[in-house]
């Protein structure tokens, strides 16, 4: 019987203060929680030093778990222009940190990923939450950006594995 390989993946929930990551193994259609944190930036420098901040963080994670691909939540546009182009900085950063290493990055819409965790495309983050906990009773967590970075991380299998079976039926 051929044995299925062990995929490492990371998901990163981008933000400027609080960049959550979460970090899942999937093997076929079984998905099991290997770690999960928060990497901050220290509000008080610049803005270029708290990106700094972030990239050493996310270079940590991935040295420490070697991932070997990524998920990155895209970034959502809010009414205050300011706060969407720093997280847009962050996001980069969350982009640039698994791509520098050689992994393929993946990048979902907010909708994408809660559909794929609870089912529909609307959803509010208590709802995300339990269902990570459902699909992984184990997941822990110390904050809602590491759920969340979690979340996506579960979207990307859901996604890989429906891209891996069109790519099968495909080769047919």
């Amino acid at each position: 019987m051929l044995q299925r390989p062990t995929i490492r993946i990371l998901g990163i929930d981008p933000g400027l203060r609080r960049t959550g990551w979460g970090v899942v193994e999937s093997i076929g259609n079984s998905l099991s929680f290997v770690a999960a944190g928060t990497v901050t930036s220290d509000a008080t420098f610049d803005l270029a030093t708290r990106l700094r901040q972030l990239y050493d963080g996310l270079q940590g994670v991935m040295a420490t778990y070697r991932p070997d691909e990524a998920a990155v939540e895209q970034t959502f546009v809010n009414k205050d222009a300011v706060a969407t182009l720093k997280l847009g900085q962050a996001r980069g950063i969350a982009m640039v940190v698994p791509a520098i290493a050689g992994l393929p990055v993946a990048e979902y819409a907010p909708n994408a990923v809660k559909k794929a965790v609870i089912g529909v495309g609307h959803g509010d983050k208590k709802q995300i939450h339990m269902m990570v906990k459902v699909l992984m009773p184990r997941a822990t967590f110390d904050t809602e950006d590491a759920a969340d970075a979690l979340a996506i991380a579960i979207c990307h299998t859901h996604h890989r594995q429906s891209a891996a079976a069109r790519a099968a039926f495909e080769a047919r």
